[in-house]
């Protein structure tokens, strides 16, 4: 497997450089690669790289692992697979040592088979060990027990404390740069064209199962996989948030809500649109469309530079718990209904969620128990719903309705940029695509 597509060795360098002078010269890191995972016996599931590994390497292979040790001669060590013609005859090609010299833009390459040899010395004499604290238990096992050893030993003293790592990564994460905005954008865009493909599908489709396969060949036919198990969800199925079945007879009376994005060079998009199977909205289906279509559009100018990463979702239930008050699904108020928290027997979840090298990721909400400002270059997902129940209370045209709206919205000085904005989204919109 070579280096991710547009493979830059300079951003991962000046990545791996920004995490060293945080750590300190006193300090040493290890981070180790995704391990192969099987899904049956002898059958794999699709390698994926471990974020943080492909967010400071670029390598998309497995057994490899990263050393860094600021101030030393030596300060970025590299171990992965020697080349084997044997075995990439199986597997396919390995990037190699040499390879690894070429193109990483490390100090150092050894073979991995070296690396318990080497790595108690890169250790020694630091007073730090950071790693990914839970996140690969055997490779976290492995390095403490290299640690314990050395403490037995009196010409190796090994690092006294260990650190998680994903404080000072994911805070970097958290603020993308230009390549990675440009991989997200082709992501987002992969993403519409897949979505527009399945309304487009709909009118002919008689299960949910031809619309996902429908999203899986648009972004395979682009190159890129999906970045997580896609939603289509018929009718009431909408209610169920994370269905996955997708195998279900679709009615040609109901709404349909996808849920899907795609990955480039690792870099996900996650977008979803509701719309009717029929190519035309019902009334009822569009009162509440226009509730949650409102409560987006409100958020989405929320999401400003200097707000509250809160802000958008405040705002999302406030269009919500009025629009509801206005359909006659909530009374009183809307002070007291967000008070009492009414509207959430209708809208249970955030209104949106980092976005990035992970679907959902990573990067605090809250500092100091204080929402965070957004800051330019942040990328969140905005995605107010609602979701109908069938309780006696309920009037029948509004039963098991679910929709959900959701957009990738970078945050710039210049207010925010949405960037799934190709995608139908009012019902004008969607109608006329559908025809």
């Amino acid at each position: 497997m070579d280096p991710t597509p547009n493979f830059d060795a300079e951003a991962h360098l000046k990545r791996r450089q920004r995490l060293m002078a945080e750590v300190g010269d006193d300090a040493v890191v290890a981070i180790a690669a995704a391990p192969v995972k099987l899904r049956n016996n002898d059958a794999p599931y699709p390698y994926r790289q471990d974020s943080d590994f492909l967010y400071l390497t670029g390598l998309n292979e497995p057994e490899a692992v990263l050393v860094l040790t600021p101030g030393a001669k030596v300060e970025q060590t590299f171990f992965l697979r020697a080349s084997d013609p044997d075995k990439e005859r199986w597997d396919g090609a390995r990037l190699g040592i040499e390879g690894a010299k070429e193109v990483l833009g490390m100090d150092a390459v050894f073979d991995i088979e070296t690396l318990d040899a080497k790595l108690p010395g890169l250790m020694s004499h630091r007073s730090k060990l950071y790693y990914l604290m839970g996140q690969h238990q055997q490779f976290e096992q492995h390095l403490n027990e290299l640690r314990a050893d050395m403490h037995q030993r009196s010409d190796m003293a090994g690092p006294t404390t260990v650190v998680s790592l994903q404080p000072l990564l994911h805070e970097q994460r958290l603020i993308k740069s230009a390549d990675e905005i440009k991989h997200m954008k082709r992501a987002a865009a992969i993403s519409s064209q897949a979505m527009q493909h399945a309304m487009t599908r709909a009118l002919s489709a008689s299960n949910e199962t031809e619309l996902h396969a429908t999203l899986l060949h648009t972004f395979t036919e682009h190159g890129a996989v999906p970045a997580y198990q896609p939603i289509v969800a018929g009718g009431e199925r909408a209610l169920v948030l994370h269905y996955v079945t997708n195998n279900q007879a679709l009615n040609p009376d109901a709404l349909v809500l996808i849920d899907a994005g795609c990955e480039v060079c690792g870099y996900a998009a996650d977008i979803s649109r509701t719309f009717p199977v029929s190519g035309r909205f019902t009334d009822a289906q569009k009162a509440l469309y226009e509730v949650v279509l409102t409560a987006q559009a409100r958020a989405i100018e929320a999401v400003q530079v200097g707000a509250s990463y809160h802000a958008f979702h405040e705002a999302a239930v406030a269009a919500l718990t009025e629009g509801l008050i206005e359909l006659g699904l909530l009374s009183g108020s809307v002070d007291d209904n967000i008070a009492q928290a009414h509207y959430r027997r209708f809208y249970m979840h955030k209104t949106g969620h980092w976005l990035g090298l992970d679907v959902h990721d990573v990067g605090d909400y809250r500092i100091d128990e204080q929402w965070r400002v957004l800051e330019p270059n942040m990328v969140l997902t905005v995605e107010p719903g609602l979701y109908i129940d069938h309780g006696d209370d309920i009037p029948p045209e509004f039963r098991g309705i679910g929709i959900r709206i959701e957009d990738d919205v970078r945050i710039t000085r210049q207010g925010p940029e949405v960037l799934s904005r190709e995608v139908p989204k009012t019902i004008e919109e969607i109608e006329r695509w559908m025809a």
